[in-house]
This record gives structure tokens, C-alpha cells and sequence, in this order.
């Protein structure tokens, strides 16, 4: 039950989540997050689709963490399903950090093949914090189909997220090793040297995949 203090702040702070400004968006986001009001959760949801701002974004995420999951995973859950971009990749980061692994069976494989990068990426991370034990590999399989995708960031994200699921991962990398693709060649056996060594950098692990790659290539 909501207190007299609650009555009497929820509806500013949710009026500050509309503001022009930044600085009143972070601030209204916090004092919901502080003393959490089930009635906000919908708002927070709605605006995290919509929130231009980095940090406020983030802080919008915390104050979700700070309601029971029983409300706000079935709301995010039915965010990925929205056609815009932001609402699917918020939705997905917040599932992260509330870790509920009710929410597995949404992170589905058009999620972790999306065509916008952030929603993927997003969808990467949150799988491997909610994939259950024992479906590890299938997800390191799933993940494997976007190995040689995009840019540097991107590559990484990948590779970090079959590290995670540590050597689960490592029959389906060393397979990708093979794959006819150079991209898919090169960025698989960068990963399968961060599985060995997880301390090693991801440029460096790039360059000695193709230094490997010119020697089968040209051998003698």
C-alpha cells in the first residue's frame, strides 16, 4: 500500500519523467527508484522506449531493478515485441540486470539476430546472464550464426558474450574456425584465443587470427 509520502511525490515524479530536461528526468528517475511505487513501473517502461538520454536511460533501468519482478519482467517481456528499436534493446538490458531467468524464453533467436545492433547486442548479453544450465551450447550455436557481424564493437560484444559461457562455447567457435567466410574465420579463432585466455586483448587476438589464417593459406 502506497504511503501518504508516495501519494504525494508519485505524480511529480512521474510529471518529472516528461521534462525537456535531462537533469529533471535523472532526478525524477531516482526518487522513483528510492522509494519504489508499483504504480510507476508502467511509466518507467513506457519512457525507457522513448529516453534520449544515456544516463537517464540507465537510471531509468535501476529504478525497474528496484520493483519486484513479478511486475516488471512480464511489462519488459512485451516490450520486445514493439517495433521500435530502443524499446526492444532497453527492454533487453533491463531483463539483464534484473536477472529473472523467467525471461528466457523471450530472448529468441530473432532477438539474438535482430537487424539493428543494439537490439542484438543487447539480446547477447541478457541471454547469456539468463540462459538456464545445460542450454548453454545450443545458445553458443545461436550466437555463432553472427560471428564476422558488423564493426569492432560489435565483434566484441560477440566474443564477450560465448567467453561468458566458457567452454560450453568452445566446440561451436572451434567449428566456425573452418567456416569458408574469412570474416567468420577470423573473428571465430579470435574468439577460441580469449576462451584460452580470457586476459588477452581482442586486437590482438584479431591479429594473430589473420597472421594464423595467412600461414594455411599460403603454407611454406
Amino acid at each position: 500500500m502506497a504511503t501518504e509520502e508516495q501519494d504525494t511525490n508519485t505524480p511529480r515524479a512521474l510529471h518529472g519523467l516528461e521534462d525537456g530536461r535531462a537533469s529533471v528526468r535523472l532526478r525524477a528517475a531516482m526518487s522513483i527508484g528510492s522509494a519504489p511505487d508499483a504504480r510507476c513501473v508502467g511509466k518507467l517502461v513506457e519512457r525507457c522506449a522513448i529516453e534520449p538520454d544515456f544516463s537517464v536511460r540507465e537510471t531509468l533501468t535501476w529504478a525497474l531493478t528496484r520493483h519486484p519482478a513479478s511486475i516488471t519482467v512480464p511489462l519488459l517481456i512485451g516490450e520486445l515485441r514493439r517495433e521500435r528499436a530502443q524499446a526492444r534493446s532497453q527492454a533487453l538490458h533491463t531483463l539483464s540486470k534484473i536477472g529473472d531467468r523467467r525471461a528466457w524464453p523471450a530472448i529468441t533467436r530473432a532477438l539474438l539476430s535482430d537487424d539493428d545492433d543494439e537490439v542484438a547486442r543487447s539480446a547477447w548479453r541478457a541471454a547469456v546472464v539468463l540462459v538456464p544450465e545445460g542450454e548453454e551450447s545450443g545458445l553458443a550455436a545461436a550466437l555463432a550464426t553472427q560471428f564476422g557481424r558488423g564493426g569492432r564493437e560489435m565483434r566484441l560484444s560477440l566474443s564477450r558474450a560465448l567467453v561468458a559461457l566458457g567452454e560450453e562455447a568452445g566446440a561451436t567457435v572451434r567449428a566456425a574456425m573452418t567456416d569458408p567466410d574469412p570474416r567468420v574465420r577470423h573473428h571465430a579463432r579470435a574468439t577460441e584465443r580469449l576462451l584460452r585466455d580470457p586476459e588477452a586483448g581482442f586486437e590482438d587476438a584479431i591479429e594473430e587470427a589473420k597472421r594464423v589464417a595467412v600461414l594455411q593459406d599460403h603454407p611454406g
